[in-house]
């Protein structure tokens, strides 16, 4: 089984920075990819970034140029600047991930909130 926590969303105003994270935790597993979306209220939730366990990386054109995400062994973070109110939603991190036991699946974080006042 795996877990991923993430961590580091919050308040900030138009123009600021957050920087979230996530951490995979577990038994013997092997992450294919790791990425980030979000929902916001009444909204599907959608795709922000992804990095391959290549580190190949793909970003919503809403993000391009404001948004980094990044991986480092089982976590993985993403720098959110220039934020914009439009960005408000629950951000959930998202693994496609095999174990010794499985093979590879998507699991998902609990979500961490994050708003921008305009």
């Amino acid at each position: 089984q795996v877990q991923l926590v993430e961590s580091g969303g919050g308040l900030v105003q138009a123009g600021g920075s957050l920087r979230l994270s996530c951490a995979a935790s577990g038994s013997a597993f092997r992450i294919n990819a790791m990425g980030w979306y979000r929902q916001a209220p009444g909204k599907q939730r959608e795709l922000v970034a992804r990095i391959t366990g290549g580190g190949t990386t793909n970003y919503a054109d809403f993000v391009k140029g404001r948004f980094i995400i990044s991986r480092d062994k089982a976590m993985v973070y993403l720098q959110m600047n220039s934020l914009k109110p439009e960005d408000t939603a629950v951000y959930y991190c998202n693994g496609h991930i095999g174990t010794l036991l499985s093979s590879a699946m998507d699991y998902w974080g609990q979500g961490t909130q994050v708003t921008v006042s305009s």
